[in-house]
């Protein structure tokens, strides 16, 4: 019996002795991490501050990318405009000066917008819904909206021109995520679940189209609804609405003769009648799509922005990009952007998965509304879709639209560095 008390203490000693090595420390004085053997130890350390919780930075460094092409982009494209008659006064670095001020005023926009919790967000969704709508109404009072070729769709702010249907596109986001989330127990039922958004949607567009600014309420369409498929909303009630809002549009593009115009000459750009008329921008665009071929005819060599191609540097910049960088560059814009909305929808998934619903909600929001605005752009572009008045996201001329854009996919940032944080045992 004593031998066998003995043997048990001669086993306790050595598995004492091996404890620190079985779990991975050593002792203190060696070099690696200290074993603390009391609490008299314990209570001599420091508390070591955890690391950076971090964000997602690969998609912040294709943004960066973008930006930086886009803006590259906009001073080849506008660089000859000083030519025009027009555009007499202005200096051939006018619009790409504007684009660069717009950007860094969005990339500080952005900045503030990532160190709002996403609760704060949540709060503030009705609020900023109602601040959109207000200046929707107001934009269209002489003399405090800015009217330009028989649309009055700006704020003229000195430095940059404003456009309140930017900010309604991710106001709405912010509300119809927000409202699902409220409406999460009744989404089954469509009056008690749809209604209210429907209505809400009807006074925005009603607003827009008195601009008019059919573009932007296509958009935010499109949005909303995505939003309302991806909170639940029962499919059959979805496929009514859509069948319904399809309808809607093709009534008001048949009830408009300029917009059935431009129909018929997407239908036939290159016909007598429309190769000078409606049809103009779409028929030089696929020239400079032509011209580029598969190389295209290097940077600055475009011949198609020399007064021959309208808004060269807003919604028809990827004609120019075509030109100049041929189908591999069209095919780089378009992988890299397949790449950010894919990207963008993951995090959305990846909240939603947390539990998180209103900002896998945003998030998904926001890769809709990148994806199908980038998507109408290159189809315009290319003469797959009708001629529409939508800029190429994070690329084109426009202060505004970068300026919501990037604040938007700062939001998406603040989404993803929200989920590392709930994934390493934090709190959002």
């Amino acid at each position: 019996m004593q031998a066998l008390r003995d043997a048990l203490a001669r086993t306790r000693d050595q598995l004492v002795a091996q404890l620190p090595r079985l779990v991975g420390l050593r002792p203190a004085g060696d070099d690696g991490l200290p074993v603390r053997l009391s609490n008299r130890t314990y209570a001599g350390t420091r508390d070591t501050p955890m690391g950076e919780r971090g964000f997602d930075q690969p998609l912040l460094w294709v943004v960066v990318g973008l930006l930086a092409w886009g803006l590259v982009m906009v001073y080849s494209a506008s660089i000859a405009l000083p030519d025009n008659p027009r555009f007499a006064n202005y200096a051939s670095t006018h619009f790409v000066i504007r684009h660069g001020i717009s950007m860094f005023i969005g990339l500080v926009a952005a900045l503030v917008a990532f160190q709002f919790p996403m609760k704060t967000w949540e709060r503030m969704a009705p609020w900023l819904f109602a601040i959109a709508l207000l200046m929707l109404v107001m934009v269209l009072i002489p003399f405090i909206g800015k009217g330009v070729n028989g649309a009055r769709r700006w704020f003229s702010l000195g430095i940059m021109n404003f456009q309140p249907s930017e900010f309604a596109k991710l106001a709405v986001l912010l509300y119809a995520a927000d409202y699902m989330v409220r409406k999460m127990e009744v989404k089954e039922r469509f009056f008690a679940a749809v209604a209210p958004m429907a209505v809400a949607l009807a006074v925005v567009g009603m607003l827009l189209l008195a601009e008019p600014d059919m573009g932007a309420f296509m958009v935010i369409v499109v949005i909303a609804m995505g939003i309302l498929f991806l909170g639940g909303v029962n499919a059959r009630m979805f496929f009514l609405i859509a069948t319904v809002v399809v309808g809607a549009f093709a009534l008001m593009v048949m009830a408009s003769e300029w917009r059935r115009a431009r129909i018929f000459a997407y239908l036939d750009p290159w016909s007598e009648e429309h190769a000078l008329g409606k049809g103009y921008q779409l028929s030089h665009s696929l020239i400079a799509f032509g011209r580029g071929e598969i190389f295209g005819v290097g940077l600055g060599g475009s011949v198609e922005k020399l007064h021959w191609l309208p808004e060269a540097h807003t919604d028809f910049l990827l004609a120019v990009v075509g030109e100049e960088f041929g189908l591999i560059g069209v095919l780089i814009v378009i992988g890299v952007f397949l790449w950010l909305i894919r990207r963008i929808m993951h995090i959305g998934r990846q909240a939603i998965a947390l539990d998180q619903v209103f900002s896998g909600l945003v998030a998904q929001g926001v890769g809709i509304w990148i994806g199908f605005q980038t998507f109408i752009n290159i189809g315009v572009n290319l003469g797959a879709l009708p001629t529409k008045g939508l800029t190429l996201p994070l690329m084109s001329y426009g202060g505004s639209a970068i300026l919501l854009e990037l604040v938007a996919l700062a939001i998406v940032l603040r989404v993803d560095y929200e989920n590392r944080q709930l994934m390493k045992g934090g709190r959002s």
